[in-house]
């Protein structure tokens, strides 16, 4: 069975509805930690004049191999780039979008300043950075549930946790990327698109 996540399934079209408007013709994206590959698949199919670039720890791969070479997609670059983003170097690179949902809050604190540290690197100027997931406002959860799912995360490794957006800002300005826009989602989630302005 190919491995599925209701998740992706839910929020895949509230989160195309967004990248609509900040992915034009041409474009090459680099999706982080791309799962199951479903908003991989989703994505290209319904914007074939995008380039999708799918990513994942080398452990995770074999979640979405299987789907992704069955959807058979011209704009689906494979096979899916395995990338730690620890690492200094990225098999990727430059594009002009970097993509990834739901990563930063099973991430360390490191390796989310390891990621915006090379995702600086591998985006073209003007380039965006497009952050899906639960985000805390000037210190405070925006939701009763995101704070019963940050307590969960830090159970699970203390290392997780919802990051705030005060603290990316701060991180994203030390990489040359600037705040450009909010977008409030379903489910307490949000997309943040941050610009490459160095």
């Amino acid at each position: 069975m190919i491995p599925h996540s209701d998740a992706a399934e839910r929020n895949k079209h509230a989160i195309l509805d967004v990248l609509k408007g900040y992915l034009t013709p041409g474009a090459q994206v680099l999706e982080i930690g791309c799962g199951t590959g479903q908003h991989a698949e989703y994505f290209a199919r319904s914007l074939p004049d995008v380039t999708w670039i799918p990513s994942d720890r080398p452990e995770s791969l074999p979640l979405s191999e299987e789907r992704l070479q069955q959807a058979q997609l011209p704009n689906l670059v494979l096979p899916v780039r395995a990338i730690d983003v620890s690492r200094l170097q990225w098999p990727v690179g430059p594009v002009s979008a970097v993509f990834t949902a739901n990563t930063l809050h099973i991430m360390s604190w490191d390796e989310v300043e390891s990621l915006f540290f090379r995702v600086s690197r591998v985006l073209l100027r003007g380039g965006m950075f497009l952050t899906y997931g639960p985000f805390n406002e000037a210190g405070a959860f925006t939701s009763a549930s995101n704070e019963a799912f940050d307590q969960s995360l830090r159970a699970r490794k203390p290392s997780m946790g919802i990051r705030d957006v005060d603290d990316l800002q701060a991180l994203a300005q030390s990489c040359g990327l600037v705040l450009q826009a909010k977008h409030n989602m379903p489910a307490n989630n949000q997309i943040l698109v941050w610009v490459h302005a160095d």
